[in-house]
Formats: C-alpha cells, sequence, structure tokens
C-alpha cells in the first residue's frame, strides 16, 4: 500500500506516492500558471488546477496501482486563494492568488472597524489585502451577482475534497489564513464574519489536521484511477505542511521552503501574539501538528524570479533542455560566479512579503553596467532573495525571541547545491539539505498516513522518516563579504520605497 501526498501550489501542482516508511515510489507535476488580467490582479483558473490536479493524482495512482495501490491521500494547497461555487457546482470566477491586491481597500477598512489590535488577537494575521476574507468582502461590493449566487467560498484543500465528492472541510491551518478564523478557539470567528458582511454558511467545516474526511465515492475513485475504499484525510496549508515534511515538531526547529515563494516557518507551544510580532506583519496560526503553532517569515518573490528570468530571458536554454534532457533550472544557474556581484535586486516584483507586507512595493535592480554579464545577473537574482531571507530572518528573531542556527531545506530550490551554500554564506546558518525535498507531498503523506492509523503520531512518523541529506556550513570569508554586501542591500527598500510607491 501506499500514501499520496497532494500539493497544489499558485503555479502548478504535484502527486507523489509514499510507501510507510518514507520511500517516494511515483511522482507526477503540471504546471498551470498564474494569470495577471489587470494590474494588481492575480488569479488561477479552478477548472484548469482540477485538471491538472486529476492528471496528477491518475498518472501516480497509475504507476503504483499493481505494486503499492494508494490506500490514503491528504492534500496541501496555497494559502488564501478561494473558489466561488454554485449550488449546481459551476465554478462562478477564477481564484484570486496571495498577491492579488484588488482589496486594499476593504484591508485598510479594518483599522476603522475591529482595529489591528484586535484583528491580530483573533487571528495571528496583520491587516494585508492578500487575505480571503478582504477578497470575499471585495467580490460582494463589486461583483454581488456572484457572491449571491456562490453557496460555498472554498478554498483549495476543501475544493478538493468537494471535487472528491465529499464533504467540504478546511484544516485549522488554511482556515487561519483566510483572516475570518479565532486561532485560539479553533473556529470561524462571529465578529470578524459579522464585521465583514460575510456569511458564515459558505465557508467549509474546520476540522484539525490528520482526520478522515472520508471515502471517496466508488465512481470518482474509479475516474481517478484510485482503489476503491481510498481515504481522504485532512491536509493543510502547504508551509505548516512543509514544515512537518521537514521535521519540525517540536519548538526552536526552521524550515526554509523555497517554491514560487520562499517561506521559513518555526514552530511554538503557544502563539506569540505580542506587539512585536504584530508590529512586524508575522503571522501566527495553527500548525498541522495539533496544539502548536507555526509564524511565518517570507518574501512573496522566491523560485518564481527564476521563473520569470526564464521565461523571458532564457529561451535558448529551455530549447537545451528540452533537447538534452538536462533540468533548465540547471542550465541556467550552471555558470554563476563565485564571489558576490555586487549587483542587488530588490525582489518585491509582486510586492514585499514580512516584516513590511509593503503591496505597493515593487522590484529593483541597482548596479548593472555595460560589463554586466549573463551569469552575474542570474546570480544577482539570487543574492536578492537571499539577502532578503536574512533580513526577514534577523527580523523574525527578534520578535518572537527566537534563535535559529540551521535551516532544513526544502522545494525546488534546495535541490541546488550552488543555491544552498550560498544561503549558509549569506545568512550565516547552517543549511541542511534533507533526504526528501519534496517535503509538502511528505508532509501531506504524513497526515494521511496518521488519519488512517498506519503512524500513531505525527512524531512517531517524522522520526522514522525525515532524514538530512548533506550539511551546508557557512564559509567564514564568503560570509563576510556577503555581509558587507548585505548593508547596502539593507538600505535600498527605505530608499527606493517613496518612488516605487509612484510607480
Amino acid at each position: 500500500m501506499s500514501l499520496l501526498g497532494l500539493d497544489i501550489g499558485t503555479t502548478g501542482c504535484k502527486a507523489i506516492a509514499f510507501s510507510v516508511d518514507g520511500k517516494p515510489l511515483a511522482h507526477s507535476y503540471r504546471e498551470y500558471g498564474e494569470m495577471y488580467p489587470r494590474p494588481g490582479w492575480a488569479e488561477i483558473d479552478p477548472n484548469k488546477v482540477w485538471q491538472c490536479v486529476s492528471e496528477v493524482i491518475r498518472d501516480v495512482a497509475t504507476q503504483v496501482k499493481n505494486s503499492d495501490p494508494v490506500k490514503a491521500l491528504s492534500v496541501t494547497t496555497l494559502g488564501e486563494a478561494w473558489t466561488p461555487i454554485a449550488e449546481d457546482g459551476t465554478i462562478l470566477a477564477n481564484s484570486m492568488t496571495s498577491v492579488d491586491t484588488r482589496s486594499i481597500e476593504q484591508s485598510e477598512s479594518w483599522k476603522y472597524t475591529l482595529g489591528r489590535e484586535k484583528v491580530f488577537q483573533i487571528t495571528g494575521m496583520s491587516l494585508h489585502p492578500s487575505f480571503s476574507i478582504n477578497k470575499m468582502m471585495w467580490l460582494k461590493k463589486e461583483r454581488p451577482d456572484i457572491y449571491d449566487k456562490a453557496k460555498k467560498f472554498l478554498l483549495y484543500e476543501d475544493f478538493t475534497y468537494y471535487k472528491l465528492g465529499l464533504e467540504p472541510t478546511i484544516d485549522y491551518s488554511l482556515a487561519g489564513r483566510t483572516l475570518a478564523f479565532d486561532i485560539r478557539k479553533k473556529q470561524w470567528s462571529d465578529e470578524m464574519l459579522s464585521t465583514a458582511g460575510i456569511d458564515r454558511s459558505k465557508l467549509a467545516t474546520p476540522r484539525p489536521s490528520g482526520e478522515i474526511v472520508g471515502e471517496i465515492p466508488p465512481k470518482i475513485a474509479d475516474e481517478l484511477g484510485l482503489p476503491k475504499g481510498t481515504i481522504a484525510v485532512t491536509g493543510g496549508h502547504d508551509q505548516p505542511v512543509n514544515a512537518l515534511g521537514g521535521g519540525v515538531v517540536t519548538e526552536g526547529v526552521a524550515v526554509d521552503g523555497l517554491g514560487s515563494v520562499e517561506c521559513v516557518v518555526v514552530a511554538f507551544n503557544e502563539p506569540p501574539l505580542n506587539e512585536k510580532m504584530m508590529n512586524n506583519n508575522y503571522p501566527v496560526y495553527p500548525h498541522v501538528k495539533q496544539d502548536m503553532y507555526v509564524s511565518l517569515a517570507f518574501s512573496y518573490t522566491g523560485g518564481n524570479l527564476l521563473r520569470w528570468y526564464r521565461n523571458n530571458f532564457a529561451q535558448d536554454m529551455i530549447q537545451e533542455s528540452q533537447k538534452t534532457g538536462v533540468d533548465v533550472y540547471d542550465l541556467i544557474l550552471k555558470d554563476i560566479p563565485k564571489d558576490p556581484t555586487r549587483i542587488f535586486v530588490l525582489p518585491h516584483f509582486v510586492g514585499s512579503g514580512t516584516p513590511a507586507l509593503d503591496p505597493n512595493s515593487k522590484g529593483v535592480i541597482v548596479g548593472l553596467t555595460l560589463g554586466t554579464t549573463r551569469e552575474q545577473f542570474v546570480k544577482a537574482l539570487i543574492e536578492g532573495i537571499t539577502y532578503e531571507l536574512r533580513y526577514y530572518l534577523t527580523t523574525l528573531e527578534d520578535c518572537a525571541n527566537v534563535k535559529i542556527d540551521r535551516l532544513r531545506a526544502m522545494g525546488g530550490g534546495a535541490k541546488s547545491p550552488a543555491w544552498l551554500q550560498l544561503k549558509a554564506d549569506i545568512t550565516g546558518k547552517e543549511v541542511l539539505a534533507l533526504a526528501i525535498s519534496e517535503c509538502g507531498c511528505l508532509g501531506a503523506a504524513i497526515l494521511a498516513g496518521v488519519g488512517i492509523g498506519e503512524y500513531s503520531s505525527v512524531d512517531e512518523a517524522v522520526k522514522a522518516i525525515v532524514k538530512v541529506k548533506e550539511t551546508y556550513q557557512p564559509d567564514p570569508d564568503m560570509h563576510r563579504r556577503y555581509t558587507e554586501c548585505y548593508e547596502i542591500y539593507t538600505d535600498l527598500y527605505p530608499t527606493i520605497k517613496g518612488l516605487c510607491h509612484k510607480i
């Protein structure tokens, strides 16, 4: 038998089947991409997403059908994005993703209703247009026809269970990304919903992670190539599930996930809802390990910055990749220089992440000359992402009163030794490459196994499965040189902020 971990992201989805002892058995991936129909808008097409999700499930289920058939599955998904669905199941609109800023007005309105302090104490979230409830308020104001017709607003976890023929169910961690969830009481907040004017009945049922949602109906299981009797189990928001797959089940352990966005996750036994966390926009919400909480330090621009470069400037490498079978990102990073470039990239291409959470910030590149090479430009992109990582790590350590000595690396960026060494050299922290870098799918598979009783707890599963493959130590000389550059980098956003806001 096998456990299927399904990872639904902003630009693509993947499914991996694992044996109970954590061995990857089959893998499938599809890309659908994000759309930008207007300035400040960012969407994904739910129909296209489900088509791709169906394909990866079918691919993996078929690969393991005769040897290790899938017994249970769970899902980890992007946060915030939700889909309005009519009574008959019709999808009424595309999903607005987290970087969509059309609901700035609604986000600002909380200052004058409940106030930012009360919102933070209830939800653990700062005020930002990324959160689901703001986009629901925008829809109610700007598209009341869609709002009134929608029976449900489903995030991608509950959307998946709905499409699998089950009751729409959302776990506590993903519910925590909506700005509508009381993170202490572990239920939808009547105060947040009534203030927003959002109908509670339109939301899915919140439940803990790692609990059985139900048995997938035979007809749908057959369409997806799944065995009869396959069980669906509650999963979670991608970052806490990534953290679980990276071994974060105790305080003080941190993972660095580099997917479309880059995000560091730290776990706590009690929610650190202090003033510093609020003022620096560090979210606090339930972990997928019950009775724990997580906080995130993140940038909205991570691996998607290299994807931007690939799509716009690396057509020759795309063609070479297609001919040779070598991963296009390996080709892009192949000949980057060892030394710091002293080209500074502010990676706010879709606004900033923590601690500023400035949706009006822009990407900036400083230091180009006619002597700048293509390889230097690529190196500067990943330097900028990593300087940003050091900045928000430093701030989070201060706000949460936590010391992070090492980072467990995961996601697509964790496959590049050059990038992992760069992280160590810039941050000055030990970087651990995990034996399985696809921690999202592994974390979801762990939750599936917990749900059906294959593991007695997430702690047991992590102890048995999560292993370190390689350790990257910071080079003292390179760390000193990068620290000199980092001090220049930290001046970039404050210097350019006013101009960015005018653009």
